[in-house]
């Protein structure tokens, strides 16, 4: 079996076994390490921001930062219209859409026209972040500047993953599947 090959079959094992958690069960949304704990320990959240970086990375040059730019502006946008207490139907269905479509995102970069995938990207943006704005008490500030930042750092983390799959023969279409199945696994969780 070839190298790239195994590594592609790797990534997509580890994303298919992890377990299903949602980011917005509750527990401690206040203050810095919160904001920056809570993405990175709700899969749901963690897959969409890798996500995003991974197909950023198979962007042209001049459209590779907008994606995670989009992202992270409608994510706080999104979280203070939930910390304001408006209303959105279908929030967690739609979070957990947002995983499997953005991994199938992935899979068909290469055809997909940037223009409708930032409608995508910003739509769930929205809805990711108005889950943490909903659930945010406390220390609001610290909160906000956690999960952004812990938000970022996933795309970037994605990215990079990203530019590496790229170059292995089915690497994105593998890391697109994984994360369109880690999706279907928490929607099925």
């Amino acid at each position: 079996m070839k190298s790239a090959l195994r590594k592609t079959i790797t990534v997509a094992g580890l994303t298919v076994a992890a377990m299903p958690a949602l980011a917005h069960t509750g527990g401690d949304v206040s203050g810095l390490a919160a904001g920056v704990a809570h993405p990175l320990l709700g899969m749901d959240h963690l897959l969409a921001m890798v996500a995003v970086g991974v197909w950023s990375a198979t962007q042209p040059a001049r459209f590779a930062w907008q994606g995670p730019a989009l992202f992270v502006a409608l994510l706080a946008a999104g979280a203070l219209a939930g910390i304001g207490g408006v209303s959105v139907p279908l929030v967690e269905p739609g979070i957990l859409a947002s995983v499997i479509i953005l991994g199938l995102m992935i899979m068909f970069s290469r055809v997909l026209p940037a223009a409708a995938a930032f409608v995508a990207i910003g739509g769930f943006a929205l809805l990711h972040g108005h889950a943490h704005g909903s659930e945010a008490a406390g220390a609001l500030t610290g909160y906000m500047t956690g999960f952004m930042l812990a938000s970022t750092a996933l795309h970037a983390a994605g990215f990079s993953a990203g530019r590496a799959m790229a170059k292995m023969r089915f690497g994105l279409i593998g890391s697109g599947f994984a994360i369109a199945i880690g999706g279907l696994l928490l929607a099925a969780g």
